[in-house]
């Protein structure tokens, strides 16, 4: 209890870090790499300020003993290393698709030093990361998680020789009896990735709700709980990553912690085992989301672990009573039968893959940390169950779910839609569009000053709305601002955006043309940065296939063109807003219960602040007042994030302010 008010300074100094320096450190950061890497841009989240702050905050907060992981910051800061390398070179720098490739395999590497497992890494990457994954790709993430493997063995953290230090080795075999346990270790996997993420939807939009400006004041107490709650519990008290080495041991020449081996105290240990499971998942819950860095990988593989060992304690106490039965003829005679080591192994992987909703790479992952041949078949039994019964709750893992709750646009390649309706059906109509010639300077300026267009399609004219192409946001204001670089510009001078003909020498900078326009003397050429093969689609196609080609193409807009005539544009946002539009009008929700239990909560919060803040008053005489600062604020202030219902890519975000998607 000694270590409590110095768990809750190394949280305190934590949640300081991130609120006052880099925001974006806290979390676990795989949901937005997720989105970074399928185009979305995220200024500043893969900075270097980023990166430094996550590495000190992270070992904090995994010091104060709250209930979160290293492995997702670890991808995080392993892709803002990347990132910032990246950027000293200019291939990468002035090539995102190039990036991209370079954070691909960089996030490999991350879980790859996380879990002491390259190819694991790799898989993980493909399975979790990437949305599009060539073979080019493949092997540079291998090299970079080989690479990364091969520094962490070098430098022998643990002086152990070993990567991790929950790894560990089997020399038994499992018997095919055992499979019936290891289905129902599947089963708890899958229900607990369901109830875990359905439950921290809700804390994170009660968080986002009423507990936004206390971020430094929830972490320091949500430390102080897990010290005072968890430490009667042998398995609560010691380090997540201890108790899994402990749990996974042999009880032949291992540790024999808390008798955990001996047959007099099975009842107490199984006792102790299911409660810390419940308790460890309390606090996942309320603790992921946290304004610290957080990862939920090692403690769900922890609960995963604790469930694991009580049923093989189950299973071993069964078969001492029965050793004589049918059931358990394939055991060896004065060999021990049952292993409950594994089972703490299995339920680790199963647990890990019901949050996650990944297979392959939990399989892998599992097995470099074992090297055990034997039991690969055992885990994707484990796996394969966890993730049946995963999908019955819903697709997609916590990280996919943080996706749609904080409104990002992110079209997820795990699901398949059949909407049955054309794309016209979920197109933007009012469109802004630029035509070829005679717009002046300063109407693009007025346009530019408008945040809510990222681009603007180019017409013949207004009237015809001929399609000639597409210019982007970013580009236009460049080109606006290096005419006014060369030579002052006259507000009132037009701009061209005619593509030149085929064959024709195209400017490399925009040109001056003197006019004889007693309005305007000059004329700017902008013909070189409009795009004039932009991506357009027939407005009878259907939406599907247009998810597709974002999915596969990754075009910031796709125009809708009908016998060359401009018709309408479509974004990934509107994409997602037709979809989400549709599964509430299939699957209807009444939120009432919710907000009224979420009310009642946050009475009952300032209740209890209130009575607190009252003692230490009259404690102090008067000179401490903690309910003029508690009651300064506690409605939620939105941000520009939080104006819309999806994002669109480009917003320069500080707070972690998305949007929950209710349709979700």
């Amino acid at each position: 209890m000694i270590l409590t008010p110095l768990q809750a300074i190394f949280a305190f100094t934590s949640a300081v870090l991130v609120k006052s320096y880099a925001p974006y450190a806290a979390g676990s950061g795989i949901s937005e790499i997720k989105c970074i890497i399928a185009g979305f841009v995220m200024k500043g989240f893969l900075g270097p300020w980023t990166l430094v702050i996550k590495s000190v905050a992270l070992p904090l907060a995994i010091a104060s003993g709250i209930s979160v992981g290293k492995e997702g910051p670890s991808v995080h800061y392993a892709v803002c290393t990347g990132n910032v390398i990246s950027k000293l070179f200019e291939k990468y720098r002035r090539n995102a698709s190039k990036t991209r490739e370079i954070l691909s395999a960089c996030a490999a590497a991350g879980v790859a030093v996380a879990f002491g497992s390259p190819i694991g890494g790799v898989i993980f990457s493909l399975e979790e990361m990437s949305s599009h994954f060539p073979l080019k790709t493949m092997w540079r993430t291998y090299f970079c998680a080989l690479v990364a493997t091969a520094v962490l063995s070098a430098m022998n953290p643990f002086r152990t020789g070993q990567l991790v230090m929950f790894q560990v080795q089997y020399d038994r075999s499992w018997h095919f009896f055992e499979v019936v346990f290891y289905i129902f270790i599947g089963i708890f996997g899958g229900l607990y990735g369901a109830f875990v993420i359905k439950w921290n939807l809700r804390a994170q939009a009660f968080r986002k709700k009423y507990l936004v400006n206390y971020a430094i004041l929830e972490a320091t107490l949500l430390t102080v709980a897990t010290g005072i709650i968890c430490y009667p519990n042998a398995f609560l008290r010691i380090d997540m990553t201890e108790s899994m080495k402990i749990l996974f041991l042999e009880c032949e020449g291992g540790e024999d912690y808390h008798k955990l081996c001996e047959s007099e105290h099975r009842f107490s240990n199984i006792l102790s085992l299911f409660l810390a499971t419940v308790i460890r998942i309390f606090f996942v819950i309320i603790s992921y989301g946290s304004k610290v860095p957080a990862g939920i990988f090692v403690p769900s593989m922890a609960i995963g672990a604790t469930f694991g060992r009580t049923v093989g304690i189950i299973v071993q106490a069964i078969h001492d009573a029965y050793p004589h039965s049918v059931f358990f003829a394939s055991c060896e005679p004065d060999v021990p039968c049952i292993t409950p080591g594994t089972y703490a192994f299995l339920g680790a992987a199963a647990s890990l893959s019901g949050i996650m909703h990944i297979t392959i790479s939990v399989v892998v992952i599992m097995f470099e940390l074992t090297g055990a041949l034997t039991y690969i078949l055992p885990t994707m039994i484990v796996v394969g169950v966890t993730k049946a019964v995963g999908e019955l709750f819903g697709k997609g893992g916590i990280a996919d779910r943080m996706i749609w709750f904080s409104g990002f646009p992110f079209l997820d390649n795990k699901e398949d839609h059949n909407f049955g309706v054309p794309v016209s059906q979920a197109m933007t109509t009012d469109v802004v569009s630029i035509p070829t010639t005679g717009m002046a300077v300063k109407a693009v300026e007025r346009l530019l000053s408008e945040d809510k267009y990222q681009g603007f399609p180019v017409v013949e004219n207004e009237s015809t709305k001929t399609l000639v192409g597409y210019i982007g946001r970013t580009e236009l204001r460049y080109a606006i601002d290096r005419a006014k670089r060369e030579r002052p510009l006259n507000p009132n001078a037009r701009c061209t955006f005619s593509p030149h003909a085929l064959g024709a020498v195209t400017p490399i900078t925009p040109t001056f043309v003197t006019s004889p326009d007693p309005v305007s003397s000059t004329t700017i050429d902008l013909s070189r940065f409009v795009d004039t093969a932009p991506v357009t689609v027939h407005p009878r196609l259907s939406l599907e296939t247009v998810m597709e080609l974002f999915r596969k193409i990754g075009p910031r807009v796709i125009l809708i063109e009908y016998h060359g005539q401009l018709t309408g544009l479509v974004t990934v946002k509107d994409c997602l807003k037709y979809q989400f539009k549709a599964e509430a009008a299939e699957h209807p929700r009444d939120d009432h219960h919710a907000v009224v239990g979420d009310e009642k909560l946050w009475g009952l919060i300032k209740t209890a602040a209130g009575w607190v803040s009252d003692k230490v008053s009259n404690a102090s005489g008067g000179r401490i007042r903690l309910r003029d600062s508690f009651d300064g604020g506690g409605g939620l202030t939105r941000g520009h994030a939080g104006s819309g219902q999806i994002m669109d890519g480009t917003e320069e975000l500080v707070d972690d302010e998305g949007v929950e998607l209710e349709a979700r």
